[in-house]
């Protein structure tokens, strides 16, 4: 949570003096052996499975997609703004387990999505 936040911060500074595009791929050139560091300097398995390593793949896709619209809506939009609707993907995330993924659907899992919803709502006001 603590990181997160930091990034959108460092984010918004990031589009607001290059341009957002750059500002994402910089990002993700430093992420990128970050993450391989960790892997290979802790005991995390190197084991890929093809139908692993294509959902990894697509996922890393997605998060790209998502980084860069993040980057862009933060160069032109307010940080509380396009933070909060960015922090919403766990929304997204709910629906298709329910929908997708067979997750029960509860009054109380659709309650805390409403919640949400009306969170980012008041927000943005």
């Amino acid at each position: 949570m603590v990181t997160w936040g930091i990034w959108v911060v460092l984010g918004n500074a990031a589009s607001e003096s290059i341009d957002p595009r750059t500002a994402a791929a910089i990002s993700y050139l430093v992420a990128a052996p970050f993450a391989l560091g960790l892997i290979l300097f802790s005991d995390a398995s190197l084991s890929i499975t093809v139908r692993g390593g294509l959902l990894a793949g697509a996922a890393g896709l997605f998060t790209g997609i998502g980084l860069i619209s993040m980057y862009v809506g933060l160069s032109g939009g307010s940080t509380t703004i396009v933070s909060t609707i960015g922090a919403m993907y766990f929304v997204v995330a709910a629906i298709i387990g329910m929908v997708v993924l067979g997750d029960e659907v509860t009054l109380t899992r659709l309650t805390g999505i409403s919640f949400a919803v009306i969170g980012v709502v008041l927000v943005t006001q």
